[in-house]
């Protein structure tokens, strides 16, 4: 019995790995948040497995099914549309289920939208915070004013319908000129990475349509500069701490 997690590719097929084969091959079943769409990949594989909908609307009716083949000795493999599963896709809620009733999970390691967006887009990636997709409404404006103190860049995935509204919220929240980057059809023919301030990424976009799931990345702000005598107070404050262990 177990339970893998298996990443798909986000746009070119070829970036399946090889293990995720195999063990899509191996697997007694599949699941998957679309049924249609993963079937083209299993297709395009040449794999023939029984394939179940596992999604967001009926993830809390099944899983204690789920969890009962696994427990009888099933292997499941659970897959999202694109990606890694769990990751802004259902997931998290049979993964737990899993640990709480001792059924090993694997995770896979493989594509995820956010990763290649984060990186060429320019911005600092050592140290960054992932928000995925934010509230549409409730909670939407609190969550953008806490945002407001962060320094690390800031990585978010939006539906192209609200690409312009929700960069012209970014601009007010954190300023027309703050650096960012929006990513779109990433791995595809015709991926796009459009690059700068805020302010030039919404003139851009207000002239475009656009497809598929886009990846914004937001600089963060930048860090409060101390003075060295306050740099100073703060280290003595650290010693003194450490020698009072």
């Amino acid at each position: 019995m177990k339970l893998f997690l298996v990443p798909t590719p986000i746009g070119n097929l070829d970036d399946i790995t090889l293990r995720a084969i195999k063990v899509l091959q191996n697997a007694d079943a599949i699941l998957a948040e679309d049924t249609r769409t993963s079937g083209v990949l299993l297709r395009h594989l040449g794999i023939s497995k029984p394939l179940h909908s596992y999604h967001i609307f009926n993830e809390h009716q099944t899983v204690q099914r789920l969890v009962g083949q696994m427990k009888e000795g099933k292997t499941l493999a659970l897959v999202s549309d694109a990606g890694t599963p769990g990751i802004s896709d259902p997931g998290f809620l049979l993964v737990r289920e899993c640990i709480k009733n001792d059924i090993p999970v694997e995770c896979l390691p493989g594509p995820t939208a956010l990763v290649p967006a984060l990186v060429n887009s320019g911005l600092p990636n050592d140290r960054f915070t992932f928000e995925g997709f934010l509230p549409h409404k409730k909670g939407r404006q609190t969550r953008l004013m806490e945002l407001t103190e962060e320094e690390r860049t800031m990585v978010f995935y939006e539906s192209p319908h609200r690409l312009l509204k929700t960069l012209g919220q970014f601009a007010e929240v954190f300023g027309p000129d703050r650096p960012a980057s929006v990513s779109r059809e990433l791995t595809k023919v015709f991926e796009e990475n459009r690059r700068g301030a805020l302010s030039e990424l919404i003139t851009y976009f207000a002239e475009k349509t656009v497809k598929g799931e886009l990846v914004i990345c937001v600089q963060g702000r930048e860090p409060v500069r101390r003075g060295s005598a306050e740099k100073r107070r703060m280290f003595e404050q650290d010693e003194d701490t450490e020698d009072d262990d």
